[in-house]
Formats: structure tokens, sequence, C-alpha cells
């Protein structure tokens, strides 16, 4: 209450002001805090400050020491506590001027309220007495403009009722002079002298006043901006000082020597140093440190000071005094009741801590999130729609959700979002339409035609063994080849809950003059994008039929890829966006099933072995091992082999819990168990050709009869180099069998959701065999196709056209600096995959090297297998799991039902070229993979199941129950007079009494030149 309160007009509605005369105090609280307060805080002040000295410079911690041998006469109160106590007080120091917060600090009256803490007994506030603390205040000037209570209340009114303090200050010229003088230019609020003002009692009969002198600093900062041109000059001083090294004043007491010449209440009067010299009884230093740091201004201010936070040695005197217990003491209360804080002293001292910065919420940039999102093809025509994965492991759907009311295959659409990030890369905030504007452009297009056949993956040694990668309908001149291509040009959308507008349809491509729709463009209810893809449609311009699994001449499809990019302003300022990348990819069977490599382990460890990702340091049991014993145990619902392998109750059913406990334990006792895990993952090096190590997957050297050890894949090896130091012991032992993994984006921690989006848009893409592949293809392993780690390089619009590569495509120029596996343009993701995607997708089966010539085979008819954590070999049919769960059938039978494993392909055609051309218009009608309740009434079932449902074909054409399809690749049913009697010769030398036997030349199979 040192300082003046602005004028007030909201005094209607309240009571009669006390009289100055009769109430001083009544009538200044009022002023004070029911008029000034809380007038500021009826006009939405938050948080409500002081009303007066309310702008604050800085707050800092100090220490308060007194010298051992201070003279007994003068070790009263908190100066004896401070002798005594080691290291002195802890003392918090708010600095401030009697301004509000916006105006100049030129010419201001600074502040300094010193809270004293560890100063043992009762104190004079009632509400107080037990606390440990000591207030001190001063200002700048040695005077008050105002001797007694009453007259500070008079003056107070004629400034908040009356409206204006001019009249009081023409008839009190002490106080306008005083005021004046008050109004000074301090160069730093750690350069200038401050005192008490008022006196205070020391000890039972002597009274003093208290001065604060400056003993040292360090110098203002020269660079700093000028105190005209700076209007918060003296914070910025402060801070720059206190970083650069310490300060310190001298506490120094002026006792009263004469009672007429030094009066205790007539506050105008100065105590002249000439009569009573000011004696020097402590040290206040103030630490170095940053005193923007976390928290400490927030501290500072919630702080209250009054002098009546005070042993009975230290008390206030005088009138103004008396009201200021009072008129503080309100303040303080309210203030601290609408700001939520405590109203109560503090406990110990808050340390001093250097914690991290603040984090920084300034948005400089954003990106695009997942990095490459993925929608899937489906042949509903209606409006529903499933969204790819958002986490690792989803919350399953209920069954029934991929199929729309008709058994139509739903089409799979991805969520976009942008988020953004500080300038030190930390995401900040999702931006959506709620707090910014965002326009999404979406480019796709299909160009499998135009480009090059896939005959085998360009960036392997045994691609040279292979047919030339020649182009795909050569007999398409050159100036007519973009007929080929498929290229409805950009779209672009904005806002909340758009769709349906033909400026969102990806409609306007053709193929060979013939309309191909390849997807839309939606936005959710917060403006992030969806995309749909194709429907797909698939077919012949001239009619032929597929004949082959990758490059059908005259055909095309309706998936596509392309780049995404948003147009992203805050409060009107243009963020810069990294953008996205948008493929559509055949649909998913297995939904919830993810294989033992994903596109996701591949292309993170292309990144690791290129130096532009660190290797992690520890080894998680839980993020690097258990998902690779999760996926082997998973695929047993796609795969009768995997099943009785790798099943549950198999030999080896990893996820047992005993077992599952034993891998997870790092002592050497299960040293031997993870070894023996470890060495059954394959090792081209070790195990040569061999089909038997883990995971019995194909690889991308894949042929009949196998000529090389990519025959089969392998772990990527980063995969390999995690796995070898678990079994080794070198690991975290991190496995909770009770931890339940994120089911949606918002149970990730909101730092790791863009990292989530990108790992799990990749994790439910396939990197088995790239024979081409099912989502994506080899290129994806070439860290010359990213911008920046799973992020891909963008071609300019504007760019020149890629260079014609001639008629093949050889490895060389594949992977050459001006080859296409650099910056990419709409459509240069998947036109290295099979067209149509259908004849390749029912080409990859199983167990082709149970024959290699004529039916006679030495390894097994189920493995190993293509990509069946997508398109599935072996299921759990509806009609056996009716039988599993039927608890009235004998145990023997539901046992059998059980381990019963349905060919998924059973309703195609025998024949194999029928086959793959009958899969271009069934593949919606093909059974998904999807999770049902398991029996409860025995533990030899497993608590849930995965069951092929809503087949769409009759029942007539499926093999009779308890047979499953073999299918034989003959070399000799190529030939066209020798292959049908070929065919039937393998059929009947299959060996297969219990299976039904497809019998043809698969060319699939069959990838090296004869002789080689």
């Amino acid at each position: 209450m040192t300082g003046t309160p602005r004028p007030s007009d909201d005094t209607a509605g309240l009571p009669p002001l006390p009289g100055c005369a009769e109430d001083a105090a009544a009538a200044l609280k009022r002023m004070f805090v029911d008029l000034t307060q809380g007038a500021r805080m009826a006009r939405g002040q938050d948080p409500v400050k002081r009303p007066v000295f309310l702008k604050p410079h800085g707050v800092a911690r100090g220490t308060l020491t007194v010298a051992d041998d201070l003279p007994a006469e003068l070790r009263v109160g908190f100066l004896e506590a401070a002798r005594t106590r080691p290291g002195g007080l802890t003392a918090w120091v708010r600095f401030s001027s009697d301004t509000v917060p916006g105006s100049s600090d030129l010419k201001t009256t600074l502040g300094v309220g010193i809270k004293l803490f560890g100063v043992p007994g009762p104190k004079l506030l009632e509400a107080d007495t037990e606390a440990d603390t000591q207030d001190l205040l001063l200002q700048n000037h040695d005077v008050f403009f105002v001797d007694t209570a009453q007259d500070m209340c008079e003056f107070t009114k004629a400034g908040v009722v009356d409206g204006s303090y001019d009249p009081y200050l023409e008839a009190h010229p002490v106080a306008r002079e005083i005021l004046d003088a008050m109004a000074k230019f301090e160069e730093s609020t750690l350069t200038a002298d401050y005192w008490g003002v008022l006196p205070y009692a020391f000890g039972p009969d002597r009274y003093v006043k208290y001065k604060l002198v400056p003993a040292g600093c360090e110098p203002g900062d020269p660079k700093a901006t000028p105190p005209d041109e700076d209007p918060a000059y003296l914070g910025t001083d402060l801070s720059y000082r206190l970083a650069a090294g310490p300060a310190a004043f001298d506490l120094l007491l002026q006792f009263r020597t004469d009672d007429e010449r030094m009066p205790l209440d007539r506050a105008t009067v100065r105590w002249e140093e000439s009569e009573s010299s000011p004696v020097k009884v402590a040290r206040l230093t103030l630490q170095q440190q940053d005193v923007t740091a976390r928290g400490q201004a927030a501290y500072g201010e919630n702080l209250a000071l009054n002098p009546w936070h005070s042993l009975a040695e230290h008390r206030p005197v005088g009138s103004i005094a008396e009201v200021r217990r009072t008129v503080y003491q309100a303040s303080a209360e309210q203030r601290r009741d609408v700001n939520g804080v405590p109203a109560a002293e503090p406990g110990p001292a808050r340390p001093y801590l250097t914690p991290p910065p603040a984090r920084d919420t300034r948005i400089v940039r954003a990106a695009v999130h997942p990095a490459i999102g993925v929608a899937r093809v489906g042949d509903s025509t209606m409006d529903d729609f499933v969204l790819a994965p958002e986490v690792d492991d989803p919350a399953p759907l209920p069954a029934g959700s991929y199929k729309d009311v008709t058994g139509a295959l739903k089409r799979q659409g991805v969520r976009f979002r942008v988020y953004g990030y500080n300038a030190a890369g930390e995401p900040v905030a999702e931006l959506t339409a709620d707090n910014a504007d965002l326009r999404w452009t979406v480019h796709v297009a299909n160009s499998k035609a135009a480009w090059y056949q896939f005959q085998i993956a360009l960036d392997i040694p045994e691609a040279e063994k292979a047919d030339a990668s020649n182009l795909r309908n050569p007999k398409i001149p050159a100036d007519q080849r973009s007929l080929l291509v498929i290229d409805p040009g950009r779209r672009s959308i904005r806002g909340r809950n758009r769709s349906g507008g033909p400026e969102y349809r990806f409609d306007t491509g053709t193929f060979m003059d013939k309309p191909v729709y390849l997807g839309e463009l939606r936005t959710d209810d917060s403006g992030r994008l969806i995309f749909l893809g194709g429907h797909g449609v698939s077919a012949s311009a001239t009619g032929d039929p597929a004949g082959t699994f990758a490059n059908n001449d005259g055909w095309y499809d309706d998936t596509s890829d392309g780049p995404v990019t948003a147009e992203v302003s805050i409060d009107g300022r243009p963020i810069p966006v990294d953008p996205g990348w948008v493929v559509t990819a055949p649909p998913n069977y297995a939904p919830e099933l993810s294989s033992v490599r994903t596109m996701y382990d591949l292309v993170r460890g292309s990144f690791f072995s290129a130096g532009l990702l660190e290797e992690p340091r520890h080894v998680s049991f839980t993020r690097d091992v258990l998902p690779v014993l999760r996926r082997l145990s998973g695929l047993q619902w796609v795969n009768k082999g995997l099943a009785t392998q790798f099943g549950f109750g198999g030999r080896e059913y990893l996820l047992d819990p005993d077992r599952l406990t034993a891998l997870a334990d790092p002592s050497p006792v299960h040293r031997e168990l993870r070894r023996q895990v470890w060495l059954s993952v394959r090792d081209y090096d070790r195990d040569g050709m061999s089909p038997v190590p883990w995971p019995a997957v194909y690889g991308d050297a894949m042929n009949l009869p196998p000529q090389s050890v990519r025959q089969h894949m392998t772990l990527s090896p980063l995969q390999s180099r995690l796995l070898q130091r678990w079994a080794n012991g070198d690991f975290d032992a991190d496995y909770d069998p009770h931890a339940v993994p994120p089911a949606t984006l918002h149970d990730v921690p909101f730092a790791e959701r863009p990292a989530t989006l990108d790992r799990a848009a990749l994790s439910f893409c396939l990197a088995d065999a790239f024979h081409p592949g099912c989502e994506l293809t080899w290129p994806m392993r070439h860290t010359t196709l990213y911008s920046s780690p799973f992020r891909i390089r963008h071609r300019a619009e504007d760019a020149p056209p890629p260079p014609y590569y001639g008629q093949t495509l050889t490895p060389q120029t594949a992977l050459s600096p001006d080859g296409p596996l650099h910056a990419q343009g709409p459509g240069d993701l998947t036109r290295w995959m099979a067209v149509p995607w259908q004849t390749d997708t029912a080409s990859c089966r199983s167990g082709y090297e149970y024959s290699f010539s004529l039916g006679l085979g030495p390894y097994d008819p189920y493995l190993p297998t293509f990509w069946p954590a997508r398109v599935p070999n072996h299921v759990l049919a509806e009609e056996d799991y009716a039988v599993v769960v039927d608890t009235d059938r004998p145990i023997a039978d539901r046992l059998a039902a059980f381990e019963n494993r349905r060919t998924w392909l059973r309703w195609l055609p025998r024949d194999y070229i029928a086959a793959i051309n009958a899969m271009v218009q069934d593949f919606g009608k093909l059974g998904v993979v999807e999770r049902r309740p398991g029996p409860p009434d025995d533990p030899r079932f497993p608590r849930e199941l995965l069951v092929e449902s809503e087949v769409g074909f009759p029942p007539a054409p499926a093999p009779p129950a308890g047979r499953n399809l073999v299918t034989v690749h003959v070399d000799r049913g190529a030939d066209p007079v020798l292959g049908a009697a070929a065919l039937a010769t393998a059929v009947t030398m299959a060996n297969a009494p219990d299976e039904e036997v497809s019998a043809g030349f698969i060319d699939k199979v069959k990838r090296f030149r004869s002789g080689r």
C-alpha cells in the first residue's frame, strides 16, 4: 500500500465508504481491495495481481547472512536467526515497480519485497503465527508522500472515489513534491538504494528504519535495448546481470536517536543520516541464476508480502503500518483465493532449481503424419469404410466390420494429420480446424502399364539371371504411352466433414481413353484428411484374359500412389509443412496380423545401415523381441504349417506363458533356451537354401528349383542384431504380462504420436518376398527414395520429366544416380507392382516346394509360404469354428475342428489361369480373418480365435470338409503340346490322398532363364 491506485468508477451499488477520520483501515481496505483489485478482477484480469507494485521485474533466490561477530546488542530477531543458522537464511526477493505491467519502467517507484525463511518464533499475523517467515518491504525513496493513515485514506479517496488526485495535491504540496521525487530513473534494480520508509521496532524499546544498499554486481548488458526504447528494461537487466554472476546488498539499520526529529507517525519526515548513521548488520546475496527459469516467476508472484509477517521484535510502527496489516492481508487473501493459491505462508523455501527450460510451444514447422499412409481397395460401393491402423496394436473391430450389408469388402481409408513442431523438433500440438487453417492437396496416379515388367527385384545379385525387365505394353509407341497412365491430377480440400463433391474425386484419369476412378478426398470433424482409394476394379482394355501373375499387357487396376501436401497457417502466419505420401494397396484379408518382418522393420533397418538413424543402445524385450515372437505365432491363423509349428499348443508355441516368462528372463539359466530360438532364425551364411529355419517364408529370389539363398527370407540385419543381443542376455527385462498396449492414438503419449502413426502405417505392410510384394516392393529399402526417415522425397511439379530408360530397365540403370530410386512423382511407388494386383494375390500361395516337377516334392504342402499375413493360405473356417464352440459336441470332434484348416482360395477354379482371372471379379467375396471368442470351457482352446468369416461364395465349389487344396507347379505345363498331359500326370502323382490338387505352370515361381 505504498503506491497509488488508479481511479475507479466501480462504486455503484456498494455501501457508503467509511470516513477516513473514523476508520481509515476499513476505508482503505474498501478502496484498495474492493474497488481497485476487485474492479480489475471484474474486467477479467487473470491471474489477479496486487493492487499496487503489480509490475514485476523478476524474482530471485538469495541468502541473508550475518557475521559471527555481530555485536550482541544487534543480535535481535531474524538477525540472530541468520547468525546462528548454518549458511544463513534463505531469501526470495521480488523486484517490482508501482505501475501497471504495460507501462514503461522509466521513472517509476521501485520496490523490493524480501521473504526470509528459517526464522523461528511466533509471528504477529494471527493466520500465520506458526510460519517461519519474516518479510521486509522497501522502496527506492527514503520517505513516504503522506504522514498518517488518515492522510493516506484521503489521498486515495481523491483518486479512487472522487476521480482525481489533483485537488488533494494542490492542497498538499509536500505530497506532490515527494511523489515527483519518487518518479526517478534507475539504471538497474540491482544498483538502486532501497529504504524501509516506515519505522519498525527493534527489540522492546528501540526503533529503526531499514536500508538496502548495493554491495556489488555484474555490469549491465551493453547490447541491451536502451531504457527509453525497452519498456521492460529493468526486467531484462535483472535477468542479464544475475545470469552473468551474483549480486549483493548490504542491509543497514538506522536507529532512532531523537524523538522529535525522527517521529514514528510522520512518514514524510526524513530521518537524517547525519544524525544517525545507518549500521551494516547483514549481507543479502543473490546467487547467479536464471530468473526466467521455469516456475520461478510464478513462485514469486504467488508470495504474499506483508510487514506483519514478522517477529514481535520487529513490529511495524505508525498508523500507516497499522492499516497495512488489514489491507495487505485482505488483498493477499482475495488474490490468492481467486488464483487458486493456498492463502497461507509457504512451507520450506522453494529450492533454487535448474529445471529443463520451459517447453517451447512456438510452432515453427509442421509435418504430415503418417509420413506414408496406406489405403486399400474394396469392392463395396457403399459409403462405409474402415480406417487404417493408427497404433501398433489397435483394438479389434467387431466381427463383420470389414464387409458391408451386401457382403462386399469395404475400402480401407487412411487418415492424415498435421503436427506442429517447435525449433527443437519437439511436437507441440496437432493442428486441426480448431487451431489452424488447413488446406490439403493430393495427387495420385497409376502408371503400372507404362512402366517396366516385374521379373525380380533389381537390387539383388540374382537379377542378372532373371529375364529382362522390358517395358510393359511394348507395342504402344512412345508418343502414345501417356494413354497408359491414369492421372486425374491434383485435388484439394479444406474444412470439416467435407465429402461427396466432384471436386474431391479422382475420377478424370483414363486408361486407353477409358475413365478410371482412383479414389476421393474427405475430411473428418476436425479437418483431418481422409483418403479413400479405388474399388478394386481391374480390367483389360482389349478384353484378353490375364495370363501371368504380374505383367498382363492391356490391363489396368485402380491402385495408386502420390504426394500428400498441406498448406497450414496459424493466426495468419504460414507454417512450412513436411509433406507425406499415400499408397492405395490391395486388401488386407487378415487385418490384425503383421508379418515377421514388416515394411517398417525393413525401412528402419535401411536407415540404420546407412547411418541415418542410431542403433538402439538398449535392447528391449517388449519392443524388440516380443513382436517377432507374437507375429510368428499370429501366422497360425493363416497357414496350417505355421499353426502346427507356432500355433496354440504347437511344437514351438512361443507365447505359452511359462515359456514366454523364461524367454523374457535375461538370467544365464535361460541362455540356452534363448540361443536355440535365435539359432532357429534363418542365417544365409549358415543355412543356405534350406527351407527349415524360421521364418518359412519365400524370399526375393524364389524359384523352382531353388538357385539362391534368397529362396527364403530372413529378418532385417537390425532385427537380427537385436535378437542376437537378446540371446546373449544383453537386454532389458521389461516384459509385463499384464501390460495393455495403446488401443487408440489417444492412448499414446502426445510426444510419441507422430512416430506412432508413421510406424503403424508401415507395420501392417509386408516386407516378405518382394516378388514383387503386396503393398510396395524392393525400392522401399533404398534410402535415396527418402528426404528424411520414412518420408518420401517428392519430385517437384515443375521439375523436368524423368529420363527415358530405354526398352529394358537393367539393374545398373535402376540403381544408378540418374535412375528411378530418387525423387518420386505420382504413381512412382506402385508402378513396380503387379498389374493387375489380383493375379499376383491369387498366385501367392504356399507349399510350392512340395513339388518341383510332376508333383513329386521333398518338403511340405503348406510351407514355405508367400504373404500369409495379408493373403491367407489356410484358415479356421466358419463351419469348423461352430464345432469348436459347441460345448455339446464331443471334445474329440471339437479338437479336430480346431486343428483343421481350410484353403482360403478353395473357392477359386482349380485351373491356375482360370483362378487368377476369377480373382479379378471375386476378390471381395473371399473371407476376412477376424477375431472371435473362444470356448470358455476347456483350456485346450485359446480364449480368442481368428476365424474366416463373411465368405460370399455359394457352398458348392468348395472342397469337401476336411480336405485342403495343394497347388502344384509343373514346368511342362506351359508346353502347348505336352502341357495338358503333364498337368494331369502331376495331379495323379502328387501323392496327396487327403488333399485337393491344383496344377499348372505358374510363372511366379519360375523366375530364372532356362539353364541358369
